[in-house]
């Protein structure tokens, strides 16, 4: 009976190129690291995010405006807000006072304006540039939230469904 050699390692020939371009791949990682005070250099150098942001289009093209405020609250703009919210929103925010990744939603319709509100779901780029509020729940929650590419119209219903979540009939 003859007994065959098993192991993990390649046949001779190829554990040398396997270790060969295992070190070189690791020389490679080292050598792209950089020191600390290039890394530091480079974000000095690098743009802020109200420089990003002033060289883009607004996501809708201009800000919201006006909104009309409806009582009591229109029942097709909740239902299709609690949709956007479950796609949308979810992930991110509660519906009690509870910090997720973001703020909780509880008493919002309370605490901010109508247009703050439709302006920080639509334009979110533009509203981190440029608002100290947003900017302040950006110091408090540490992510920055993402252009979900919701409309006017779709912001216009998480508002209602806000509303709703606020005790508003």
């Amino acid at each position: 009976m003859e007994l065959t050699r098993m192991s993990s390692l390649p046949t001779n020939g190829r554990w040398r190129l396997v270790l060969a371009l295992s070190l070189a791949g690791g020389a490679l990682a080292l050598a792209g690291c950089g020191s600390r005070e290039e890394a530091e250099t480079a974000a000095k150098a690098a743009p802020t995010p109200s420089d990003l942001v002033a060289g883009q289009p607004e996501i809708h093209g201009t800000e919201i405006k006006t909104v009309e405020i409806t009582h009591p609250l229109n029942p097709q703009w909740v239902a299709t807000g609690v949709g956007i919210y479950e796609m949308k929103c979810l992930p991110c925010h509660k519906l009690t006072g509870d910090r997720l990744v973001g703020p909780g939603w509880a008493g919002v319709t309370k605490r901010r304006k109508p247009l703050w509100i439709l302006n920080m779901i639509t334009n979110v780029d533009v509203m981190l540039a440029k608002d100290e509020e947003a900017q302040k729940l950006l110091e408090l929650c540490l992510v920055r939230m993402p252009n979900m590419n919701i409309t006017p119209e779709e912001a216009r219903s998480l508002l209602e469904y806000m509303r709703h979540n606020d005790g508003e009939k």
